[in-house]
């Protein structure tokens, strides 16, 4: 799993940002599949995002605002297959969409931040936050595995690219 997450970040570091993006979608669904493959796709996603992610993307209640969930599970599922299966950023059409219709990627002048902004019902985030976000659930989610032999004996089937000598490529 770490293999993947390092291309992730070699991606971002190329601005590579939709083989980031990518990546970064696939990789709860696989973390899901690693903890438990006896779930569908879609529940075991959703449920890896509300642990490890939702809360990055929920604006905690005050006395004068409510709480603001920007990205719920759903949603996230969503634009993980519109994407990943059909290449676009709407979920209008998706199944498991719930509040959001559309995503916006930015990826702002150096130096500013442009990270969940939502107008309506589409939802404007930058890409390389959104990408790191999910590496730091991947990285809170490999450390509560860790004593689950079942789980880190599916680690070891993920793929692996290996060059022409067979010898791995780790990122």
């Amino acid at each position: 799993m770490k293999h993947l997450v390092a291309a992730l970040d070699n991606a971002l570091r190329a601005g590579n940002h939709y083989g980031a993006l990518a990546i970064a979608l696939a990789l709860p669904d696989i973390c899901g599949w690693v903890e438990d493959p006896t779930q569908y796709s879609r529940a075991r996603c959703v449920a890896w995002y509300k642990k490890y992610l939702q809360s990055k993307y929920t604006r905690s209640a005050t006395r004068l605002v409510a709480e603001h969930v920007f990205l719920g599970g759903e949603d996230f599922y969503a634009l993980r297959c519109a994407f990943l299966h059909e290449g676009r950023d709407e979920i209008a059409d998706q199944k498991a969409r719930q509040v959001l219709e559309k995503f916006e990627f930015v990826v702002p002048p150096k130096g500013w931040e442009i990270h969940r902004n939502q107008t309506n019902n589409v939802l404007q985030l930058q890409v390389d936050i959104f990408c790191r976000d999910i590496a730091e659930g991947v990285s809170r989610f490999l450390s509560d595995i860790e004593a689950n032999p079942d789980a880190m004996a599916r680690m070891q089937q993920l793929l692996v690219v290996h060059d022409i000598n067979g010898t791995p490529l780790l990122g």
